[in-house]
């Protein structure tokens, strides 16, 4: 019987608002005991620095260069991923040697699959060093380097919880969890355990980059805004007729892949309400590509929370038979899920078992992954 580890997951999404924490207890496989979490937002000066490392990261040729500012972006953004897990062990009485592993996403600057290049910052360890629990980080790297896409790595952990779903949303049709993040990804999970992965769109960045050009804000909350304007027809069809919806393969997305339209294309309103609407057909266009129809769609993320979006998903997935639920209807935490995601991978990582498949990145055959960094003694500030 396999052993069941303690892990702590750690994301930091393309959407750059923050670290999301949350506690898995699992052997890595089928068990999956889903524990607290917790939400740590960036400060606007932090989010303006991983701005400016998105920019940075665009002349990045080799995986292990950190050219401008990455560097010390790297360190500040690892030391704040430290202060998460501190902060998340004291709130909820918990010890480091609690905790048998982090898993660490760190944070995407650079995704070029066609070129077999992912960056994601963070030094697995410093935080190592600084928490004084095992890390395991760089989990998108050996999939790539055997020839798959490095996105999604979710997909084995949707599996898993799908096996613990009420029987009601299974009625012997498949599931396909939804993320809408910055960018939105789905898993399909068959009635026979298959699983079919891929990135399926704009989620969250083409509207977050609209609202902050045009009202100052980062992220349209709810769907207030959109929810005031109207589809823009014409615009909506060019996101849509994106060569990437209609492609043989699929493959997975930089959140430069798409671009906010211009300002001369649409209001304030009805550019949100455009997007919103795009982002949810999105989805629905490139579920196309699945095996079967899904019973069941589950939406996690952050876009779950704007009632537009959920509106346009659930209208298009009737015409389907389909039907669209929160994480929370399901019983899931739609907030935590990609975090809870990074401690269960990291688990896998230890015990060797695949992170990736040939129907989720596009990999020849199954393949573990992830760099391991033993627990060291933290040190005593920051600055050590």
């Amino acid at each position: 019987m396999a052993e069941i580890k303690t892990a702590i997951g750690l994301m930091s999404g393309t959407s750059m608002d923050g670290i999301d924490v949350a506690l898995v207890r699992t052997d890595g496989r089928d068990l999956v005991e889903r524990g607290a979490a917790l939400e740590i937002s960036y400060d606007a000066k932090f989010r303006d620095c991983l701005k400016q490392a998105l920019e940075d990261a665009k002349s990045v040729r080799q995986r292990d260069e950190r050219p401008g500012r990455l560097a010390e972006v790297e360190r500040e953004l690892t030391l704040r991923h430290a202060e998460a897990v501190r902060s998340f062990l004291n709130k909820n009485k918990l010890q480091p040697a609690d905790i048998d592993v982090i898993g660490f996403h760190g944070q995407t600057v650079l995704h070029r699959p066609d070129e077999a290049l992912t960056v994601q910052l963070g030094d697995g360890a410093l935080l190592a060093r600084e928490t004084g629990i095992a890390v395991v980080h760089d989990m998108r790297a050996s999939d790539m380097v055997h020839g798959g896409q490095g996105a999604p790595l979710i997909p084995v952990y949707h599996a898993a919880l799908a096996a613990g779903l009420p029987a009601e949303l299974r009625s012997g049709r498949p599931v396909v969890f939804v993320n809408i993040g910055g960018i939105s990804n789905m898993t399909f999970v068959g009635t026979d355990g298959q699983i079919v992965a891929y990135d399926s769109g704009p989620g969250n960045t083409l509207i977050d980059q609209w609202v902050e050009a045009h009202a100052g804000i980062p992220y349209d909350q709810g769907g207030m805004i959109a929810s005031e304007g109207r589809v823009i027809a014409d615009l909506a069809e060019r996101y849509l007729a994106n060569p990437f919806f209609s492609g043989a393969k699929r493959r997975s997305l930089d959140r430069n892949d798409f671009s906010p339209p211009s300002g001369a294309e649409a209001g304030l309103e009805d550019g949100a309400r455009t997007l919103a609407y795009v982002t949810a057909a999105a989805i629905l266009k490139s579920a196309n590509h699945l095996p079967q129809r899904p019973g069941t769609y589950i939406i996690c993320g952050g876009g779950r929370l704007n009632r537009i979006i959920m509106r346009d998903l659930a209208d298009m997935a009737t015409a389907g038979q389909a039907s669209v639920v929160s994480a929370e209807a399901a019983g899931l935490d739609g907030d935590a899920m990609e975090a809870e995601a990074w401690g269960y991978l990291a688990v896998r990582s230890l015990e060797g078992l695949p992170l990736t498949f040939p129907g989720t990145t596009g990999v020849a055959e199954p393949v573990t992954g992830g760099v391991f960094n033993a627990a060291t003694v933290p040190s005593q500030s920051p600055s050590d």
